[in-house]
């Protein structure tokens, strides 16, 4: 995202969509409070169709700790491809960047730990350091971190307190403590770790080319 998120941030940010995000790192949210922030967060509002629509697409802007600009792109590139139904190439692709790997690993306990983990040059694929969060890995590849990946405390965190129950089936993992992975399969809409409707964020972006 554009900024950082502080906790109390988060918090509120999952109490208004409903919802708790794993890329956000922060559980309990609505385990304490379960209804919207503010003042009148616990009276039932109605809403509008697009206010439904912008709530979905906000999901996947904080999950995967993207800008509104940059998921744009991604929808553009994602109608680019003929092959299949574009919200599942969307997917496809977000699943795909090398931060979320790092997350979905159980490697980070955040989306933006990883992104910070990545950017520091602690994850490599194929052998190979790769400090871009936004770098796509492709089927076959193998996803590692650097020695000092290993000691850092967002490695071991992740490790003692996992954020996700488990890793998606498209990872083949070996090691114990200096773990590898390697993508066995290209990940499905089913894997996005939070409730997604699909067709409502197809509704949203009907209109970009």
């Amino acid at each position: 995202m554009a900024r950082s998120t502080t906790g109390r941030a988060r918090f509120k940010l999952q109490r208004a969509l409903g919802l708790e995000l794993p890329g956000l790192g922060k559980a309990g949210a609505l385990e304490r409070r379960p209804y919207g922030p503010g003042q009148h967060g616990n009276v039932r509002k109605k809403i509008s169709d697009y206010a439904v629509r912008l709530k979905e697409k906000q999901k996947l802007v904080y999950h995967y700790s993207l800008r509104e600009k940059q998921l744009v792109t991604y929808v553009r590139h994602a109608k680019r491809d003929k092959s299949r139904a574009w919200i599942d190439t969307l997917v496809i692709n977000l699943e795909c960047r090398l931060a979320n790997v790092v997350f979905r690993l159980n490697w980070a306990p955040s989306m933006l730990a990883a992104n910070q983990m990545v950017s520091h040059g602690q994850v490599k694929v194929n052998g190979k350091v790769v400090d871009r969060a936004s770098f796509s890995v492709s089927v076959g590849d193998t996803i590692e971190l650097t020695d000092k990946g290993y000691n850092n405390q967002n490695y071991k965190v992740a490790q003692e307190r996992p954020r996700l129950p488990s890793v998606p089936a498209s990872f083949n993992i070996e090691g114990t403590e200096k773990k590898k992975a390697v993508m066995s399969a290209l990940p499905l809409a089913a894997d996005v770790p939070f409730e997604f409707q699909g067709q409502l964020v197809i509704e949203h972006y009907w209109k970009v080319k």
